[in-house]
């Protein structure tokens, strides 16, 4: 039976069960079956199938590669049964999944591998190339000494001596030395090629000197280059007692690690949630008002980073990652002045008025699917250069695919917290064809930033983690809720200018006081420390005493203490009593002594000063620089504005459009069902069509179709869903109304794919160019 012939007879939840697995496969969807099947044999197809596969199920593949086929089912079954060492070998739930993925058709009895498959799997399970592509390039009278050496008597031409005398080559195997026989086994089970100097000299049985001229003149090897040579495939498989894989495990390698209660867990990873939002919405506010520069190259300069990290109390690699998914969620882009800055976007703002759960799991998504790698920050890339936060050349298109794949061996593994290495292990068994350095790296990684992103907890998967790799964002964010410590919306004030929060503040609290106070130090419990400048800050932003002392009487349990309102008093009352505008610059008091102590200072000397009456002094200094230089004076001045108003500094923070977050849609995350059944429908339709060879009908006699939009749309769609035809207006590229007969499969995007009956062939219609439709 040929492969095209096998996918027609498939029924359509067979064949959407392919398109489901297999979604490349229909971006965009073929014409007909002929179309899928082509598709289905690109090396590139296959390729990415195969990747997919654990290593049972691609021993099944590589075991039909390495035979000739057509290969029963119990063969097939007795070759497996061999290798394993390790659980049953069942081949039914492989082969199933084999045939759902199109890379075996056929009965039991006749088992084949799709089109294109052999040519991918060059060496399969280690084996070489058979005899006969081994000594395809061998001269004929070569051949022909070498088949009268090995298989005297015999006829039939060189080449097909030599691969009838190799399918047993029990007796040539005998006839070598012991030194021989070492350099067979070294090859039998791989890498089934070596090097061998002038491997292409002409040597007879009787002439051979060494091992391998013993073998060559046998043809136990076969030179496929001047200094190469390979082990045919039948004689790898004799050497291999007729088994195709040495050790073969039916089941998964078992993980190893620490059992964890899982209810601390969660709590634990609730707990690390809810530090990873605050990080992002501490992030953002500070780039609100000290936006950093973007780097001429793109990117966070090193110590914008190492400055981020020390006021987010983070090592570097968990302020890359808070950095990292703050960008990729849409919250933090470049803008600002010519040369460009990170700042919050308005997205950040919408972001930050939803409640925790639901700002976690849009960043616990975004991490999840972003193909940015936070933990190369620092490194260099092949050409020596650092890789800085932010840049470009962070982006890794596999590790979408990792996080999800070691969330899912932890999802394995409930209230346990495997080691490393048997991640890496089961990983290995999983997706064996993608085994390499980057790949383990990518899966440290996502280690250890699930932690930090509050997936896992102690390094178990939580209950909140395991939903949200189930694709349920709401169930997630239901089961988060009541694991968040709760936020308080008081701290303790203490005597010595400090204030104590005995959890994590509110969102507003928690931007007031880092407004009013400095962190001094984050653990259990904040630290904040009031100053003479954290106090004139909140001034500058428009508080006043009062309201200050308001503020910190209704969110404090403690009276507050003396020497923090005398500061506050005295800070209020030299506040603003010197204020600065434009000359460049000037200075108004309505204390003259003031402006005379001001004048006299010899600090002043610089600002090139004017007394233009006895309250106002100009300067040719700019409005912000003559403000710093009096406040390092020892001054407590305010600016103001053209119309005497005093100016509130860093209240209004900055924002930037910015990008919406990209869309990462991940092939192994499936498609959508109705997707699925439309693509399905659109190859039926396309097939029958191809085959049937249909002529172009007429299209019915009359005035085309008319009608609104919306009765359109929801015509269409009720086609779709019934699979019926219908009868459409269609205004073409020079606006003429034409009337089609169609078969519609799917409508996205603005679009309509279906059969149009008219035109005896597939089409995409603009759904704004349908003046109308009505059925037949």
């Amino acid at each position: 039976m040929e492969f095209t012939e096998w996918l027609r007879e498939r029924t359509d939840r067979q064949l959407g069960a392919l398109v489901a697995a297999r979604p490349e496969l229909v971006t965009p969807v073929p014409a007909h079956l002929e179309g899928l099947a082509a598709r289905a044999g690109s090396p590139s197809a296959i390729g990415r199938v195969l990747d997919r596969l654990d290593r049972f199920t691609l021993a099944l593949v590589e075991t039909l590669a390495a035979l000739p086929e057509p290969l029963s089912l119990t063969r097939l079954s007795d070759l497996v049964g061999r290798a394993v060492t390790e659980g049953e070998a069942d081949l039914g739930p492989a082969l199933d999944r084999l045939r759902t993925l199109a890379l075996v058709f056929g009965p039991d009895e006749e088992l084949r591998l799709a089109p294109g498959v052999r040519k991918v799997l060059d060496d399969p399970a280690g084996l070489g190339p058979p005899a006969a592509d081994v000594f395809r390039h061998h001269p004929p009278e070569q051949l022909d000494e070498l088949a009268d050496d090995i298989a005297p008597g015999t006829t039939g031409t060189g080449k097909e001596r030599l691969v009838a005398a190799l399918a047993d080559p029990g007796k040539l195997i005998d006839a070598v030395s012991p030194q021989a026989k070492a350099a067979l086994e070294e090859l039998a089970w791989g890498p089934p090629s070596g090097r061998v100097p002038n491997a292409r000299r002409e040597v007879r049985i009787g002439t051979a000197r060494s091992p391998i001229e013993e073998l060559l003149a046998r043809a136990l090897l076969g030179a496929t280059g001047e200094e190469s040579v390979a082990l045919p495939r039948e004689v790898g498989l004799y050497l291999r007692d007729g088994r195709v894989h040495r050790d073969l495990t039916a089941l998964p390698p078992p993980l190893d690690g620490a059992a964890r209660d899982q209810a601390l867990a969660d709590r634990t990873a609730a707990g690390q949630a809810f530090t990873f939002v605050r990080s992002v919405e501490e992030l953002c506010e500070r780039w609100g008002l000290d936006p950093p520069a973007v780097l001429r190259t793109g990117g966070l300069g090193v110590r914008d980073l190492k400055r981020t990290a020390g006021q987010l109390d983070l090592p570097e690699w968990a302020a890359a990652l808070v950095i990292e998914t703050a960008h990729a969620a849409g919250l933090v882009a470049t803008g600002g002045s010519v040369d460009g800055e990170w700042l919050p976007t308005a997205a950040y703002d919408a972001w930050r008025i939803r409640s925790t759960q639901d700002r976690w799991v849009t960043l616990a998504v975004t991490w999840l699917h972003t193909d940015r790698v936070p933990g190369i920050v620092g490194e260099r890339d092949e050409r020596d250069r650092l890789l800085n936060a932010l840049h470009t050349d962070l982006r890794r298109a596999a590790a979408p695919e990792v996080r999800v794949a070691t969330l899912k061996v932890l999802a394995a593994a409930p209230g346990l917290a495997p080691t490393r290495e048997s991640v890496l292990d089961r990983l290995s068994w999983e997706q064996p064809r993608r085994r390499g350095p980057m790949r383990d790296q990518l899966t440290e990684f996502t280690l250890r930033e699930a932690e930090q992103v509050g997936l896992t907890g102690l390094g178990a998967l939580s209950e909140h983690g395991r939903t949200l790799l189930g694709g349920d964002q709401s169930a997630a964010a239901a089961v988060l809720a009541p694991l968040l410590p709760e936020p308080v919306d008081h701290v303790l004030l203490q005597a010595d200018l400090t204030a104590v929060a005995p959890g994590p503040l509110t969102s507003e609290l928690s931007r007031w006081l880092t407004l009013a106070a400095d962190i001094e130090s984050k653990g259990g419990a904040t630290v904040y420390r009031f100053s003479e400048s954290s106090v004139r800050r909140a001034l500058d932003a428009g508080q006043g005493a009062d309201e200050l002392l308001s503020m910190l009487q209704r969110h404090s349990a403690t009276p507050v203490p003396q020497p923090l309102a005398y500061l506050v008093g005295d800070i209020a009352r030299r506040h603003g009593r010197v204020r600065v505008g434009t000359a460049s610059a000037y200075i108004r008091c309505d204390d003259p002594a003031m402006l005379d102590q001001i004048t006299a200072d010899r600090r002043s000397a610089q600002l090139r000063l004017r007394r233009l009456a006895p309250t106002v002094i100009a300067s040719r200094t700019s409005r912000a620089a003559l403000v710093d230089s009096l406040r390092a004076m020892g001054y407590a001045p305010v600016a103001e504005s053209l119309d005497g108003d005093v100016i509130i500094t860093q209240l209004d923070t900055r924002r930037t459009e910015g990008l919406p977050p990209a869309k990462t849609y991940s092939s192994f995350n499936g498609l959508d069902g109705e997707v699925v059944a439309a693509a399905v429908r659109a190859l039926r339709a396309g097939d029958s069509a191809h085959r049937a060879r249909r002529e172009p009908v007429a299209a019915p006699a009359g005035q085309v179709p008319r009608g609104p939009a919306t009765a359109t749309i929801s015509t269409l769609q009720d086609a779709i869903r019934r699979g019926v035809r219908v009868w459409i207006g269609y205004l073409d590229s020079q606006g003429q109304a034409t009337s089609r007969i169609l078969e519609p499969a799917r409508m996205e995007g603005g679009y309509l794919t279906a059969y149009d009956e008219t035109r005896a062939a597939v089409h995409r219609f603009a759904l704004h160019r349908i003046t109308g439709v009505a059925g037949l």
